[in-house]
């Protein structure tokens, strides 16, 4: 049993797991990201966060719901007394989407009363008011993200998205309530409570203020559920006092700092307008790039193995491999998790996603030490293929962005980068960062 874990947090994809990491260790404490469900004896046992990464955004709900049960299962009994359920701050979820289902049976596991959907990073512009979600000042469903080709977001208003999934229902907490005091904040709640017996609180958020006065009013609840936006705050509220704690953050990010840097790859698979920008930003400014083609990769024209030795050939040293998506400024797919162009079928999406994940395994092979993957599916699939489980938070080069530090492997450097992440020049960033 980890006799150090304060707060344990589940998380649908895996660039969203490092998302919620970052913001943990950036809060304080020593946090450990670990791709899928570990055995018993693998919880790291000096850990004081540790967030469990699944796949289960897009997944089949009733296997979605059974593995994240399980994983906060696992995680209370190493002893977290606050456990996470986090999502992206877009709310990525279909009417038969999995936030619904998996929180409700979170409530009822748990056996208390409500919780928070809380979805709001205002550091990246998704801010909650009134119930109606916003990502850069637009409401959800007049963004890039209503033409999602895997969670189209057709309504920005919680409760009404929340409706097609959960059972329960929703509790607009607007900030003139908040401000108003615990008292009078927990005498509306407590009626509510008297005719249901489970709910959501949507909290308006948009300043580190809103953030401060959530966390006052609620962080002492055993689940939350959210983006990463408290996250940070949150860690902050659980930091032990010195005396009580070790500090080997600082001796695994100064061994990072001193490892010399290795060759890089980046794999862009995210068709997301910010992951497009970047792509484009890169290759302009004189970044070597291999495209994929879906229709050669599933005839066998294109293989993995000639895509990296083409890769090799134009830069043996920083390569990009990226799909047909980031090269048309047009697109306005609004993807953040996808590995294919604008209107591929699931069986090009599939062969992009393998052949990215064949191409992190080859590059690896042969030397590479730095990773860089955008999109949260493609990154799901290069962890898999690369086998690592476990990984400790190093810097962030854009907020929810950190460098990983595989346990089983500390001479390699991941960044794992959830599409709509990051500003126009990360690729460069990234690069930098896990330099040495």
């Amino acid at each position: 049993m980890n006799n150090s874990l304060l707060v344990g947090c589940v998380a649908d994809d895996f660039s969203g797991a490092s998302d919620a990491a970052s913001f943990l260790a950036k809060g304080g404490l020593s946090t450990v990201l670990v791709s899928g469900i570990p055995d018993q004896a693998r919880i790291a046992a000096d850990a004081e966060a540790v967030v469990i990464a699944l796949k289960t955004r897009t997944q089949e709900s009733a296997s979605a719901v059974r593995e994240s049960m399980d994983a906060l299962r696992l995680l209370r009994a190493n002893g977290a007394g606050m456990l996470y359920i986090k999502y992206c701050s877009t709310f990525d979820s279909t009417p038969k989407g999995n936030i619904g289902p998996i929180c409700d049976a979170a409530l009822e596991m748990l056996d208390v009363p409500y919780t928070l959907l809380c979805p709001s990073l205002p550091v990246n512009r998704r801010n909650v008011e009134k119930g109606r979600l916003y990502a850069d000042g637009l409401p959800l469903e007049e963004t890039h993200m209503r033409n999602h080709p895997l969670t189209p977001m057709w309504d920005s208003y919680i409760p009404s998205l929340m409706k097609e999934q959960s059972k329960y229902p929703c509790f607009i907490l607007e900030r003139a309530l908040m401000a108003a005091g615990r008292d009078a904040v927990m005498k509306e709640i407590r009626a509510y409570t008297d005719t249901n017996r489970h709910f959501y609180l949507v909290p308006d958020y948009s300043t580190e203020e809103d953030a401060e006065r959530i966390l006052s009013l609620f962080g002492d609840l055993p689940l939350l559920t959210g983006g990463s936006g408290l996250m940070e705050k949150l860690a902050e509220q659980h930091v032990p006092p010195a005396p009580e704690r070790t500090h080997k953050d600082d001796t695994i990010r100064g061994s990072m700092q001193r490892i010399a840097a290795g060759k890089a790859l980046i794999l862009a698979g995210s068709c997301s307008a910010a992951t497009r920008s970047q792509v484009r930003h890169f290759i302009g400014n004189g970044g070597a790039g291999v495209l994929l083609d879906p229709q050669k990769l599933l005839s066998a024209a294109q293989s993995p193995q000639k895509i990296w030795a083409l890769a090799e050939e134009k830069n043996p040293s920083e390569v990009m491999i990226y799909t047909p998506g980031n090269c048309d400024e047009t697109n306005d797919s609004g993807g953040t998790n996808d590995s294919s162009s604008p209107g591929a079928n699931a069986e090009e999406a599939a062969a992009l996603e393998t052949a990215m994940a064949d191409c992190a395994r080859l590059a690896l092979a042969s030397g590479v030490t730095r990773i860089i993957v955008a999109g949260g599916e493609t990154s799901g699939a290069v962890i898999k293929a690369l086998g690592w489980t476990q990984f400790q938070i190093g810097e962030s080069i854009a907020p929810g962005v950190p460098v990983l530090i595989p346990l089983e492997n500390r001479a390699i450097r991941i960044v794992l980068k959830s599409g709509n992440f990051g500003q126009v020049d990360f690729f460069s960033r990234a690069l930098k960062a896990t330099g040495g």
